[in-house]
């Protein structure tokens, strides 16, 4: 199989390539159409790549006018003369084109051509790679739903743009979406948290968010009640990946907050006929919420990401927690790993355009070697800076009640509902502090209402 891969012929289009470079030289402005979709390694023929070559020195360069004469002069300058194919190549070019009416057409063929080739050419680096003895699976899959990834996004247009480019086409027009008939689409999606939304404006897309807290503060039941608030509330597509507690678990927790059922009640099946009444109702509401949940063990963010893309049209990821994710590329050490890891959920969130929420577990040396004060802070982010450097968002849930309790015991908290939800860091706005209250029976968050207008 290998083989006949290896001897097959690597698609192009040679009248494509021929008609393009043609129409520069008969209309140089169609260089304005063909840079736009064309880059020189997507020619085959390495004559056409070198003559495209200098057209873009010349293009991107002087003011100088581009024809067979000019062109030929500069390729025998750089010794590239007689590979270019002379000055009679250079003429046949521009005599072959009769029109540069379908130049940008003649543009798309060349770049699904060379598509065609690099699909080509990672087949042939899998099959080596799998055939090797030594190759493991898993890593293999990741890096072949990688590399796809990256072909497809290699499509989209990632050249530099003008300010008032910007301005205009980016700004002006997420404003007259956000503001327009169908803003619920394209304005961020709200938390179910008022006051925090006030802060962080709500869910955007492309940002990471994270959650930080000591174990047994609640990070798992704020970041269950976000999902619940978003596919509920807005009507929005979820997807809750948790690596530590299983699908089951957090489906009963969903459920003793909707229906109101203390959640040890629902673990011991000691329901009343009204409970059970009340379970069946709040089933059925879930029944057309969008939140999916995967409780896969030891996933890594490039394996997140390929069920996302795979599930389409998800509006927010949840993880439960970072400590537990797998990092893809092997390190030396944790520090290392988990920098690799928040990196690569800041590139999930902006290479799907979607929130992604993260929880992360903070650093008992940290809270509660501060003396008085257990109030968590930036530095207090587990084996790694770089999740304060790559979130765009951190939030902290905080319980002055947790400490409480003697450091050393294994006993839970004390009941006590008084919850401090700390935005520590805010890329779009102010940092500051939500007082909430936690009811721990239900496993459900409440804001303290207060008067939103304050926060600014």
């Amino acid at each position: 199989m290998a083989d006949n891969i290896q001897s097959a012929a690597e698609p192009y289009n040679l009248d494509a390539e021929q008609s393009v470079l043609g129409s520069i030289l008969v209309d140089p402005s169609c260089m304005e159409t063909v840079v736009a979709i064309v880059k020189q390694d997507y020619f085959y023929l390495p004559q056409h790549r070198t003559i495209f070559g200098v057209m873009m020195q010349m293009y991107t360069g002087s003011n100088t006018h581009i024809d067979p004469v000019v062109i030929a002069d500069a390729l025998a300058k750089d010794g590239h003369y007689d590979e270019a194919g002379g000055r009679e190549y250079l003429l046949s070019l521009k005599d072959s084109v009769y029109s540069t009416a379908n130049v940008k057409s003649y543009c798309r063929i060349i770049e699904e051509q060379f598509y065609l080739r690099t699909i080509i050419n990672l087949s042939r680096d899998l099959i080596g790679q799998a055939t090797s003895g030594n190759a493991d699976a898993r890593a293999l899959l990741e890096f072949a739903e990688q590399r796809i990834y990256d072909i497809r996004k290699g499509s989209d247009d990632t050249d530099p743009k003008k300010l008032s480019y910007v301005i205009i086409n980016g700004v002006y027009d997420r404003l007259h979406k956000i503001t327009g008939d169908e803003k619920e689409k394209y304005a961020a999606i709200p938390s179910g948290f008022d006051l925090l939304d006030r802060y962080i404006a709500g869910l955007n897309k492309s940002d990471l968010i994270i959650i930080g807290a000591r174990p047994g503060m609640g990070k798992t039941s704020f970041a269950l009640n976000i999902a619940q608030n978003v596919t509920m509330g807005t009507r929005k597509k979820c997807v809750f990946f948790s690596l530590e507690m299983s699908k089951e678990q957090l489906a009963e927790r969903l459920l003793s907050a909707r229906a109101g059922i203390p959640s040890n009640k629902l673990r011991r099946g000691e329901l009343t006929n009204d409970e059970w009444v009340r379970l069946g109702n709040a089933a059925g509401e879930f029944s057309d919420c969008e939140l999916y949940l995967d409780d896969t063990a030891g996933i890594s963010v490039p394996e997140i990401k390929a069920k996302i893309r795979r599930m389409k049209d998800v509006d927010v990821v949840i993880i439960d927690y970072l400590g537990l994710l797998r990092s893809a590329v092997r390190k030396e050490n944790r520090v290392q790993e988990v920098a690799e890891i928040t990196r690569n959920l800041k590139m999930l969130a902006k290479d799907l355009n979607i929130p992604v929420i993260c929880c992360a577990q903070l650093s008992r040396a940290g809270t509660e070697g501060r003396g008085k004060s257990h109030k968590p802070q930036l530095s207090d982010l587990r084996e790694s800076g770089t999740i304060e450097q790559d979130a765009d968002i951190v939030l902290f849930v905080y319980r002055e009640k947790y400490y409480e309790n003697d450091k050393d015991s294994n006993e839970p908290p004390p009941p006590d509902g008084a919850t401090e939800l700390i935005v520590a860091k805010n890329r779009h706005g102010a940092v500051g502090s939500v007082e909430m209250t936690f009811d721990e029976e239900f496993t459900r968050f409440r804001c303290v209402q207060k008067n939103i207008e304050d926060v600014q």
